[in-house]
């Protein structure tokens, strides 16, 4: 699943663009991924709390294959539109949105409390492998046998993804499912944050990155093509040092990070993220602009292992999938972000915009510090 979602993720960048030349058009595409997140994101955290979570599995699985079915068939046909590329990633991300309270929770609940942050942390280590693989294996496909082989070669991964689904053994569900409707469920899961200000960071900072932060990789694909000159092979390598920064940095986190650090590598990989998307954006040359995007990966990595550790360690039991989903939510306010990058992108350059973005990223987390400054000790 996370192999096709960065491949078709840079192949529809880079096809829409060179079909539009629109950078907009690109940072909505992207936009339109992450929007289920928001809209249905308190929905799905509600909903897992009385699902069977494996027969939940194989929906997430199964939905985007019928998407991706028909846009190979219509790009084999030499009939597809931008407008099929933005419902294709508006469906595929409501699979996405499902991840944290379904997929993720099946892992805390498969290794326990103790053991939740190392598994995270090879879980965001199998992600960010395939932020290596999906970007490589996209620019060579789009560049040699066109958009059609992109999506037939994700309908192949989608099955064996399904048919990984279908082998799942765990069903448990949370123990006081079903005793209450899904708004009072939303309600509890709201009330009981209110009351906690340390975790009360770990919403704010996830709001932080992706906003200010997550929209911004957007633009490498529009970087890469206008400022470092690169064909489709060459944007697909240099987008998969993001992936590689964040493998190693998934595998250190998960051998080298005690419980005591978790908070500081989940604040402070926030802040070093934006340092480097700036970076990126300023690289005159291909070296340079990799070795950011690498440091952005391993920094994206320490952030995420951590947002839903410190949310499935802090939480009560009954209440971990219902904050999982109100954390898909806020990743759901992404598509803020993607908007405003989009209008500053019409406005100035897309390097100048993406630094502007990050830049204001770190003003938000320097405004927001008495938030963060609780998550610190958890």
């Amino acid at each position: 699943m996370s192999v096709v979602r960065w491949l078709e993720m840079l192949a529809l960048a880079l096809f829409a663009y060179r079909l539009t030349g629109s950078a907009f058009v690109v940072a909505m595409l992207t936009m339109l991924r992450m929007l289920p997140m928001s809209l249905f994101g308190a929905l799905i955290g509600a909903a897992a709390d009385r699902a069977d979570r494996r027969r939940a599995l194989v929906l997430v699985v199964a939905t985007p294959i019928v998407v991706t079915l028909a846009l190979a068939i219509l790009a084999s046909l030499d009939a597809i539109a931008v407008w099929h590329l933005f419902v294709a990633s508006f469906v595929s991300g409501i699979a996405w949105a499902s991840d944290q309270p379904v997929r993720r929770m099946m892992i805390g609940d498969a290794v326990g409390a103790e053991r939740v942050g190392s598994a995270l942390a090879i879980d965001a280590a199998t992600n960010n492998a395939s932020r290596v693989l999906g970007p490589m294996l996209s620019g060579v496909l789009l560049a040699e046998y066109g958009i059609a082989a992109v999506f037939w070669s994700s309908l192949a991964l989608y099955a064996s993804a399904l048919v990984a689904a279908l082998r799942v053994g765990l069903r448990r569900r949370s123990p006081d499912a079903g005793h209450a409707s899904f708004i009072a469920s939303i309600r509890e899961g709201l009330a009981w944050l209110r009351g906690n200000g340390r975790l009360t960071g770990v919403f704010v900072m996830t709001v932080i990155f992706n906003v200010f932060g997550w929209p911004a990789l957007s633009m490498v694909p529009v970087i890469s093509t206008d400022h470092l000159g690169l064909g489709p092979k060459g944007v697909g390598f240099l987008a998969s040092s993001d992936g590689l920064g964040g493998l190693i940095g998934a595998l250190l986190v998960g051998t080298l990070a005690r419980a005591a650090w978790y908070g500081r590598i989940f604040v402070g990989g926030v802040g070093l993220y934006l340092l480097m998307l700036m970076l990126f954006a300023c690289a005159p040359v291909v070296p340079a602009a990799a070795a950011a995007l690498f440091l952005a990966g391993a920094s994206n990595a320490g952030f995420a292992v951590m947002q839903s550790t410190l949310v499935y360690r802090g939480a009560p039991v009954a209440m971990r999938a219902r904050l999982l989903g109100l954390v898909s939510v806020c990743i759901g306010t992404a598509p803020i972000g993607f908007l405003y990058l989009g209008l500053l992108v019409e406005v100035l350059t897309p390097r100048a915009a993406t630094i502007a973005l990050a830049a204001q990223g770190l003003l938000a987390m320097l405004l927001a510090r008495r938030y963060w400054l609780g998550t610190l000790r958890l």
